[in-house]
């Protein structure tokens, strides 16, 4: 069986709509650069679209109704969207989940510190990236700080043109003969992910002059001091927007889009979504990359408080209800999985395999080995999900993340699945997964989109 390009089985007129979809997308990606902007982002376009605040029925009590809108802002680095059904909630909700953190580096806490006439900024990475792949690229900070007199200080830095950007050095390739000679792994290590920050040494300066000229520029148009590094946190990323990929402009070049596309394209269904009879929800999620750990990963409690408050809010409040609305809901885990590439193909069996621009792709199944830390969906639910794609017109496809024993990785999927529900991963193909500059193509990206809003309806 193979599988068929997607851009194939479209109309000119629905080739529009994916352009002109993905334009929209690539303005995402270029905002929500950290799981803090796109909170915000996420948060910002649904306000336009109509949600409310769910902690305002918190506060007052209000009862929902069908129809009714809302959102969740879970400590600026989570969020959930509803749109209220008809159906009571103890029925079970149409749920896709997506994530909305990023491989990348992270400030440590004493982290600034000069040698040798240059000031360096110590980070720790943050979920599995290839170290080598961050050095020598432009790299923006953003975060944010506190300073002594307990102000919020949001910091970007790197986006704009006129900003200074920062980066990670490398060694020049006539020394290399023994760096060479190591493995990748070894060819940077994380206490060598280091960010060029200065070389100017301030004036009458006899200790550091290098970083006390840099701790001077930083309170002058930031405010806080080098004491604020250590309850601060920030972000190191690569700088830049998103991009079109080839000459036929069908594909995007990006930071971030694990997993993103799959928060854009979830935020947009839900969107769409007008009196459901099953309450829709989108979940987009912090700390998928570090196993979800964490209070505002989906390993925390706050699904759960969630579900309690909504079903305190529909009526007369009963612990049944929260756990049978947990039980009975249907999820597609949004996620993106590891695209063909012909450049590497020992990694993948082709018959099992996603390709780029053949549409969305699922994964009954993820893990590694044995299918250890899985969750596998079961013939039924894969069942119910196809005809819900054939009769919405979502071209489709599926994949193992890579051959039997090669490796492997996980999603939220098994952690929405332990209560009960029914539970399959989805999402778009992706080339050069977890490097700075991920790709998509623009059909996968829409079919994705489709496919997600034809669950949720």
């Amino acid at each position: 069986m193979t599988n068929k390009s997607a851009w194939l089985q479209i109309e000119d007129a629905e080739k529009d709509l994916v352009f002109s979809f993905c334009e929209d997308y690539k303005k995402f990606l270029s905002v929500a650069k950290t799981e803090r902007l796109a909170c915000t982002e996420i948060i910002r376009q649904a306000k336009e679209k109509g949600f409310r605040d769910l902690e305002e029925l918190y506060k007052s009590g209000e009862k929902f109704k069908a129809g009714d809108k809302f959102y969740i802002n879970h400590k600026n680095k989570s969020v959930a969207l509803f749109v209220m059904g008809t159906e009571p909630l103890e029925n079970g909700l149409n749920i896709v989940g997506a994530h909305i953190d990023s491989p990348r580096l992270d400030v440590k806490q004493n982290p600034l510190y000069e040698a040798n006439n240059l000031s360096k900024l110590k980070t720790h990475y943050y979920g599995g990236i290839k170290l080598y792949q961050y050095a020598t690229i432009p790299l923006a900070i953003h975060g944010v700080v506190y300073n002594s007199a307990g102000e919020k200080i949001d910091i970007h830095i790197g986006e704009d043109k006129g900003d200074p950007v920062f980066c990670v050095t490398d060694l020049l390739i006539h020394l290399s003969k023994n760096q060479l000679g190591k493995t990748a792994r070894e060819a940077l290590v994380g206490e060598q992910m280091n960010i060029l920050m200065g070389n100017i040494p301030l004036k009458d300066t006899e200790k550091d002059a290098v970083k006390e000229n840099v701790l001077k520029l930083i309170k002058e148009k930031y405010n806080f001091e080098e004491e604020d590094f250590k309850i601060a946190e920030l972000e190191i990323v690569p700088a830049g927007e998103a991009r079109d990929l080839g000459f036929d402009r069908s594909m995007v070049l990006s930071y971030g889009q694990d997993d993103r596309v799959c928060a854009f394209t979830t935020m947009r269904a839900i969107f769409e979504i007008e009196n459901p009879k099953k309450t829709a929800c989108g979940l987009f999620m912090d700390k998928e990359e570090i196993g979800s750990m964490g209070n505002t990963g989906m390993a925390s409690y706050f699904w759960e408080n969630t579900m309690t408050e909504l079903v305190n809010l529909e009526g007369e409040f009963c612990q049944l209800k929260v756990n049978r609305s947990l039980k009975n809901s249907k999820v597609l885990s949004a996620d993106v999985t590891v695209g063909f590439d012909p450049d590497f193909p020992d990694v993948c069996e082709q018959m099992n395999s996603a390709f780029i621009g053949s549409g969305i792709s699922i994964c009954k199944y993820t893990g590694s080995g044995g299918k250890f830390g899985s969750s596998d969906a079961n013939a039924e639910f894969l069942a119910e999900v196809r005809k819900v794609f054939k009769e919405h017109n979502v071209v489709w496809q599926t994949s193992e993340l890579g051959k039997v024993d090669q490796g492997g990785g996980g999603t939220i999927a098994l952690l929405l699945a332990k209560y009960g529900a029914e539970v399959l991963d989805a999402g778009p193909a992706t080339l050069s997964m977890h490097s700075p500059y991920e790709v998509t193509s623009k059909i996968d990206v829409y079919m994705s989109y489709k496919a997600y809003k034809a669950f949720m309806l």
